[in-house]
């Protein structure tokens, strides 16, 4: 059901992305547990913000480190600049940004489409083979 709410409706990969550290680790620990997937086979990125630059190294191993994956795993990630029209609403709001957690595989993601359905009970062709 987390994936239903939040995960990308890719038909190829799983990806999550949010801003809470605890959800993305039990995503993490989901894959490992009932999929049997390496850490090593997970993919981190992370969005940050224009005032996390200065601290870009620092919030990426915050992040590693709490999905427990090594800095093998971690991707490029984006900072978002703010425009000169911007109000900079958002300067401290989200400490360490949002991250995503990916995974390239058409098998569990097919499998976590078809257990959704079957626990809604409902049909969506487009998510399947």
């Amino acid at each position: 059901m987390l994936y239903w709410a939040e995960g990308s409706k890719r038909r190829n990969s799983v990806k999550i992305t949010n801003s809470e550290p605890e959800l993305l680790a039990y995503f993490a620990d989901f894959l490992r547990r009932e999929f049997d997937v390496p850490s090593t086979a997970l993919r981190l990125s992370c969005n940050l913000f224009a005032d996390h630059i200065e601290r870009q190294r620092e919030i990426e191993d915050y992040w590693l480190e709490k999905l427990g994956l090594p800095s093998s795993c971690l991707r490029k990630s984006t900072v978002n600049v703010y425009s000169k029209y911007s109000k900079k609403l958002r300067i401290g709001r989200l400490p360490y940004g949002t991250s995503a957690l990916m995974l390239h595989s058409t098998r569990i993601v097919q499998t976590i489409y078809g257990s959704i359905q079957e626990y809604g009970g409902f049909d969506r062709p487009e998510w399947l083979d």
